[in-house]
């Protein structure tokens, strides 16, 4: 068995629908049938605790004493990543957190070391100045990095700059850990909602794309369910309100049934995200998963190579909401051509997004570089 950390600065259950928490979850669970032993350490405002049990794999958390600009903090958090990494056989960063550059460096690892690539940093753009040769040291000093898309390694100016040592292993869900809702949740939402309507799932942040949504949405006045919570929650609320969009319902943060009933029942998914933060797309994967077309916008990220413009669905030009509006409109009008769209979007997810070939991926690359160590 080869024992892998991973280390982020967040994760099940204190940050329960995350992005990156869902991948490292997905990496985790499959790991065992590969020969491979996953824990993982994160930071928790509630403080430390070890050898707490998610799913089938064990977690520790550090005491989070502080966070600034979307970077955790902890004292004891370096301790304990020493003392963890010395049981392990590898070490599996998720990037960005400078805070793991950090604890990296200061340990002094010696272990076999790779980092998924999540994401550039897009929204702190001072501090990314004083990060970037912090940054680039750590980048330069681990064994391997992996990106999640041929398209975001290409766009992507960081990656670019370390090409000779990245490897592309797309993200990937297990469709049986997304169990089917039941009769009676399917028959609540279908009264809610009505028959048809286009859904968005998300956090509610600056970078998906909402306000473009909201503005196509009072083009078109068809049904749009935006499901998530988060820091642009009240002022998209307030927008929609002034636009008197009673076309658009907000459901809030749902639990996994009521999600997979609306992923069930939409007609299509949006996913309106306009900035290079969102560098994949999970829930527009989810959304391929249930055979659902697409629309999404081109911005050389993860989210246009799920989403294959004309075959899966449809693509846009990031902040235009015309585009968009007239997108859901063919959608909507073309349900032959939408159905057509499903189908291949539930086609790509067999053939390219599945867990365990994302987990059977990342288990040959930490065996060849165990292997090397």
């Amino acid at each position: 068995m080869i024992k892998v950390l991973h280390f982020f600065k967040t994760y099940y259950p204190e940050t329960p629908g995350g992005g990156i928490e869902q991948v490292i979850f997905q990496l985790a669970q499959g790991s065992a049938i590969h020969g491979i032993e996953p824990q993982v350490l994160y930071l928790s405002a509630n403080g430390s605790a070890r050898n707490q049990i998610v799913g089938n794999h064990v977690t520790h958390r550090s005491r989070q004493d502080l966070h600034i600009a979307s970077t955790g903090l902890s004292l004891s958090g370096i301790r304990d990543f020493k003392q963890l990494a010395a049981q392990a056989d590898l070490v599996h960063y998720h990037f960005p957190w400078p805070y793991m550059d950090v604890a990296h460096f200061a340990t002094r690892l010696k272990k076999p070391s790779l980092v998924s690539y999540h994401s550039d940093i897009v929204k702190q753009k001072t501090l990314l100045k004083l990060y970037s040769p912090l940054m680039n040291r750590f980048l330069g000093s681990v064994d391997r990095i992996v990106a999640s898309s041929p398209n975001y390694a290409a766009s992507s100016e960081v990656l670019t700059r370390f090409k000779d040592k990245v490897d592309i292993i797309p993200y990937g869900l297990d469709r049986t850990t997304y169990p089917a809702p039941s009769p009676s949740r399917l028959a609540h939402w279908k009264q809610q909602l009505g028959e048809r309507f286009f859904l968005f799932v998300g956090a509610l942040r600056y970078y998906k794309g909402l306000d473009f949504l909201l503005e196509a949405a009072h083009q078109t006045r068809l049904p749009v369910v935006i499901m998530g919570g988060g820091y642009e929650e009240q002022e998209l609320k307030t927008k929609a309100k002034a636009l008197g969009l009673n076309n658009v319902t907000f459901v809030g943060g749902l639990g996994d049934e009521d999600k997979n009933a609306l992923l069930t029942l939409c007609e299509a998914f949006v996913f309106p995200s306009h900035l290079r933060s969102e560098s994949f797309g999970i829930s527009l994967l989810e959304g391929a998963m249930y055979g659902k077309p697409m629309i999404s916008c081109e911005m050389g990220s993860g989210t246009t190579f799920i989403n294959i413009a004309n075959e899966t669905g449809l693509v846009v030009p990031p902040r235009d909401s015309s585009a968009l509006a007239a997108a859901m409109n063919t959608l909507w009008n073309d349900r032959a051509m939408a159905g057509r769209m499903g189908i291949k979007a539930a086609q790509r997810y067999e053939e390219v997004f599945t867990a365990e070939k994302m987990v059977r991926s990342y288990a040959a690359l930490y065996q060849e570089l165990v292997s090397a160590h």
